[in-house]
């Protein structure tokens, strides 16, 4: 499967359908922070459709099987709008009924859902998994606070060079040293991309520009939270989250406005993929169900 965005990228995926004519309701997914969809998405978009949903899996632009350069930049403005994009292709679809769109997230994208959902109301059901709730938040709980400067330094450092033609600077995603500089640190992210890169997902790559870290931190998805109602919201949070943590979560939680659920997991901010698919993937099924 594959479609056109509005300035003309294809992106790719997987459409899952479920048996029968339909029109059936549909979900729109896509992969969190420089992750592609095989790494674990084809779990959920099975779950979907186990459940009489068809599926829209997507990789992200710059990643994976789909367009767009500089690659391994991650432009969660740009991510947003493909979300949308990709609501109008499934909408055209004759297998599904455009009236019944919902969205799930995860991670990076799972703030990208919260945006999708505020401010488009095609949008029927609203998933966040582990959600980023600040970008900027994110970034200052990641890095030591005397190495900012140095960050700063190196964003502008970049900017300069990028103006001068030059090739953006790269940075790892992940790295087993924890002195390392690298975008997403900490024993359970390296663990989560090291094990799914080598096993499930040669398009995934060990790499990101500098500027996605620069981007990130000018990134608020959970500020426009209140604007998601009346479209239901379901939230899914990690008790033990240290990439988007559980505390910024919840009070973005508070924040929303009925209609809303909770559901509130053990583990990390992985675990959601992996020890504890089975009540992710069914809570996410059983509010679509409810609510599409």
């Amino acid at each position: 499967m594959s479609f056109e965005t509005s300035d003309g990228l294809t992106l790719r995926g997987w459409l899952y359908t479920p048996p029968g004519g339909g029109p059936h309701p549909a979900i729109v997914l896509a992969h969190g922070f420089t992750a592609v969809k095989e790494q674990y998405l084809d779990r959920y978009g099975e779950a979907f459709c186990q459940a009489g949903f068809a599926a829209l899996v997507f990789d992200n632009r710059n990643f994976g099987a789909s367009e767009g350069q500089p690659r391994q930049e991650a432009d969660p403005v740009l991510q947003v709008r493909d979300y949308r994009d990709a609501i109008t292709y499934a909408s055209a679809l004759a297998t599904i009924d455009g009236q019944r769109i919902g969205v799930w997230g995860s991670s990076y994208s799972g703030g990208h859902v919260l945006q999708v959902a505020a401010f488009d109301r095609r949008v029927k059901c609203v998933v966040a998994q582990v959600p980023d709730i600040s970008g900027s938040m994110d970034v200052r709980l990641a890095i030591r606070p005397d190495l900012l400067p140095g960050l700063f330094a190196a964003f502008a450092e970049d900017r300069q060079s990028r103006y001068l033609g030059k090739p953006p600077m790269m940075l790892d995603v992940v790295n087993s040293d924890p002195a390392s500089d690298c975008a997403l640190p900490g024993q359970d992210a390296h663990d989560f991309f090291a094990h799914s890169g080598r096993t499930l997902a040669p398009a995934w790559c060990n790499q990101v520009t500098l500027k996605s870290i620069e981007m990130l931190n000018e990134y608020e998805p959970g500020r426009d939270i209140e604007r998601i109602s009346p479209t239901p919201l379901l939230m899914i949070v990690a008790r033990q989250d240290t990439l988007t943590v559980t505390d910024l979560a919840l009070k973005a939680y508070e924040q929303a406005l009925q209609p809303k659920a909770l559901v509130l997991l053990e583990g990390g901010h992985f675990d959601p993929y992996l020890r504890y698919f089975d009540p992710s993937s069914q809570a996410a099924v059983e509010w679509f169900l409810k609510h599409l």
